[in-house]
C-alpha cells in the first residue's frame, strides 16, 4: 500500500513538473490507478457531497436495501454468492443529457451540489486526458476529441453505498471487473475502506485518503494507447463494520465515437498488426460489456475484432 502512486497535482506548476509527469506515466503503465491530492476541487465542496450522499442513503435507500437485499440475500447460504453485489446505487447522467430531474428523493441542495461537483470533476478529467496526451506524445486534445462523437462525451456519476455486511466472506461489495469506458474519477470514503485492485496477481488496497480523488483507466484508453496503458481489474470488499461511500464519475466516449489505436502509437509496428486492438463504435462495445462485465476483457476485445473484420469483408 505504501507504494500506491499518489500524485500531487500542484507540483505540475513548478520545477517538479517533469518528475510528476513521469510519475503519472508510470502509474498508468504499471498500475492503471493513481490517487490525486491538491487536485483543485475545494475541500468544502467534497465535504458537502459526502454529507449529503450519506444523508440520502440513510433517509432514502437504507431501509429499501435492508428489505430487498440484506434480509434475503445471505439467508441459509454457506457458499460464496457470485451473482450479486452488496451495494446500493443510483446513477446521475450529466452529458450529453441530464437525468437529474428523474432521480426521486434528491433534495434541491443535493441536486445543486452534485451539478457543481460534476462540473469540477469534468474539468479535472479533461485536464488529466491532456496530461496523458503529453506523456503519450499525442497532440493536446487528442483523447478528448477521440471521445467526442457527434454529441460530446458520455459523462455520469455512479453514487454507491456499501452497507455493513453480516458475512463479508460470502459476498463481494462489487465483483472483480475492469471499467468499460474512458477515465474514471472516484471520490471515496476516507473512513471505511474496501476498494482493491489486482496487481501482479495480488489484491492491493486503494488507500482511503481524505479529500483525494482516485483515478483509474478504462478499456477504451487501453485500446487508444494500443496497450501502453491498461485498464485494471478491481473490486470492492464488503465490510462487517461501517457503510462505505463511493462517488465514481465516468468520462466515457460518446455513443457513436469510433475507438481505435492512435495512429502515432502504432507507427512502425506493421508486423504486429494482428496484435493491434480493434476499431469499433463505443456503443457496440457497451452492448457486449453489459453482458460480460464480470468476465475477462480480452474476449471482449477479440469479439470486437471479429466484428470489425466481418464488417470489413461484408
Amino acid at each position: 500500500m505504501e507504494n500506491f502512486p499518489v500524485i500531487n497535482l500542484e507540483k505540475l506548476n513548478g520545477e517538479e513538473r517533469q518528475a510528476t509527469m513521469k510519475k503519472i506515466n508510470e502509474a498508468c503503465e504499471t498500475w492503471g490507478f493513481f490517487e490525486l491530492v491538491n487536485h483543485g476541487i475545494a475541500h468544502d465542496l467534497l465535504d458537502t457531497v459526502e454529507r449529503l450522499t450519506k444523508e440520502h442513503y440513510r433517509k432514502c435507500m437504507e431501509k429499501r436495501f435492508k428489505e430487498l437485499v440484506a434480509r434475503k440475500a445471505l439467508e441459509g447460504i454457506e457458499a460464496e454468492v457470485k451473482d450479486m453485489d452488496w451495494e446500493s446505487t443510483f446513477f446521475l447522467r450529466h452529458l450529453p443529457d441530464s437525468n437529474f430531474s428523474e432521480i426521486p428523493d434528491l433534495t434541491e441542495e443535493h441536486r445543486k451540489v452534485m451539478k457543481e461537483f460534476a462540473e469540477e470533476i469534468k474539468k479535472l478529467a479533461e485536464e488529466l486526458l491532456d496530461l496523458l496526451c503529453e506523456n503519450l506524445g499525442l497532440e493536446k486534445g487528442y483523447l478528448k476529441k477521440a471521445f467526442h462523437g457527434s454529441r460530446g462525451p458520455n459523462f455520469g456519476t455512479k453514487v454507491a453505498s456499501y452497507p455493513s455486511c453480516p458475512n463479508p466472506k460470502l459476498v463481494k461489495g462489487l465483483r472483480p471487473h475492469t471499467d468499460a469506458g474512458g477515465i474514471i474519477l472516484l471520490f471515496q470514503d476516507d473512513k471505511v475502506c474496501g476498494l482493491q485492485l489486482l496487481k501482479d496477481g495480488q489484491w492491493i488496497d486503494v488507500p482511503p485518503m481524505r479529500h483525494s480523488i482516485v483515478v483509474n483507466l478504462g478499456d477504451q484508453l487501453e485500446v487508444i494507447t494500443n496497450g501502453k496503458y491498461k485498464s485494471v481489474e478491481h473490486r470492492v470488499i464488503a465490510q462487517a463494520d461501517g457503510t462505505r461511500m463511493s462517488v465514481a464519475s465516468f468520462y466515457n466516449p460518446g455513443s457513436d465515437a469510433v475507438i481505435y489505436p492512435a495512429p502515432p502509437l502504432i507507427e512502425g509496428k506493421e508486423e504486429e498488426m494482428n496484435q493491434i486492438y480493434p476499431k469499433f463504435v463505443f456503443e457496440d462495445y457497451m452492448k457486449l460489456y453489459a453482458a460480460l462485465k464480470f468476465q475477462a476483457k480480452k474476449p471482449r476485445f477479440d469479439a470486437m475484432k471479429a466484428m470489425s473484420s466481418t464488417n470489413a469483408t461484408a
